[in-house]
């Protein structure tokens, strides 16, 4: 079937005045059956439901940085569960996210109401600050210029601002916390929606972030909390194991749709270097702390050296799923294309499921025709 580009909502992009980041949008839509997304919507309700359980909790906060030990109100914006469909059609969840980027590019590049990514903000702050009004955001990362997305940054000032709240981007050396307040140069600053992928906010430059965050003096949503909730590798070493589920209290029903529903992962330590390296080929390797692929290997593909490094980092091994694979037309050439599949939530609802095409070992955004991608459902 030769599919054709979703050409981009040009009325949505049209104020944008910097361009869009290459390889954004991919070349094609892609197949996936309703059976795999109501999968997916059981795999996700029972991990929040299980998160929820305080004997989950003191165990992954048992190995949390210092951050993750406050308390905040407000419940983390954007995270992403992504999945791959394996060779049976069932989804298998490969990773959480805490601060997954693209929601509105791809919202507004497919036609989905961005207004309830308002109210999501709105929420944040109306359950941590109740009635008072929300006058400043600041989106922040490392020099937000340079990165990939900064594109999505200006539109969610642009959108922000369309609703009365005054938007800084910046990068977190340029805030400053003082009498009570976090501060951009002379701009008190509300709410933080955190960009940055240091999720502890332990690096040096972010001290004024944390000072503010651990005072209660700003809305940091989402923050390290929610990170060591959801979003360190680790606790999928929790979600995957039966025998510690159980010993959690989580039950039976929960237990079976987590154990069939998540690529079984496990601690990467010396005592079980042998069998992992004998195993290999059925694995991929990912930091604890990883995000978007960074320094994460298939096994198939691994050395021995680049294996003697992950034994002296912090890493999990999680059981290979290979992912579905979609034919697209490229310059008049059928191609083959990996996708793997991304659902937004927030509160435990879905937003809105997308897929990510690309070609090589891991998810990326270098592929000519690859990119998010429409779903398209069937029976």
């Amino acid at each position: 079937m030769n599919h054709t580009y979703p050409t981009p909502n040009r009325d949505a992009f049209a104020r944008l005045d910097i361009p869009l980041p290459e390889n954004i949008f991919a070349y094609s839509s892609v197949f996936v059956s309703e059976i795999a997304l109501a999968q997916q919507r059981e795999i996700i309700a029972a991990i929040e439901y299980v998160i929820t359980l305080p004997s989950y909790q003191n165990y992954v906060l048992s190995y949390a940085p210092s951050t993750a030990k406050f308390v905040p109100k407000a419940r983390g914006v954007f995270f992403g569960y992504d999945f791959h469909i394996d060779e049976n059609g069932k989804s298998q969840l490969i990773e959480i996210n805490t601060n997954a980027g693209g929601a509105l590019l791809t919202a507004l590049q497919f036609d989905i109401d961005a207004q309830s990514f308002v109210e999501m903000f709105q929420d944040e702050w109306r359950i941590t600050r109740g009635s008072q009004p929300l006058r400043t955001i600041a989106i922040v990362d490392d020099t937000p210029e340079q990165q990939y997305l900064y594109a999505e940054f200006v539109l969610f000032k642009q959108l922000f601002e369309q609703h009365g709240i005054y938007v800084i981007i910046c990068a977190p050396e340029t805030l400053r916390y003082h009498s009570q307040q976090l501060w951009y140069e002379n701009t008190p600053i509300d709410l933080v929606y955190n960009r940055l992928t240091d999720f502890s906010l332990l690096e040096p430059n972010q001290q004024a972030l944390v000072a503010a965050y651990l005072a209660n003096k700003v809305v940091i949503t989402p923050h390290p909390r929610a990170h060591a909730l959801y979003a360190d590798k680790r606790n999928l070493t929790v979600l995957s194991n039966a025998t510690i589920l159980e010993t959690l209290g989580v039950d039976e029903k929960t237990r079976h749709i987590l154990i069939n529903g998540i690529a079984l992962t496990i601690l990467v330590e010396a005592k079980n270097a042998d069998c992992l390296w004998a195993g290999r080929k059925q694995l991929f390797f990912k930091p604890t702390k990883g995000y978007g692929s960074k320094a994460a290997y298939r096994g198939d593909k691994l050395t021995k050296r680049v294996f003697s490094e992950i034994l002296q980092h912090d890493y999990v091994a999680q059981t290979f799923v290979p992912p579905s694979l979609q034919k697209v037309v490229i310059n008049n050439q059928l191609e083959t294309f990996k996708f793997d599949l991304r659902a937004y939530v927030y509160n435990g609802q879905i937003q809105f499921t997308c897929a990510r095409l690309y070609q090589g070992q891991t998810t990326n955004f270098r592929t000519i025709g690859g990119g998010f991608a429409p779903i398209v459902t069937h029976f």
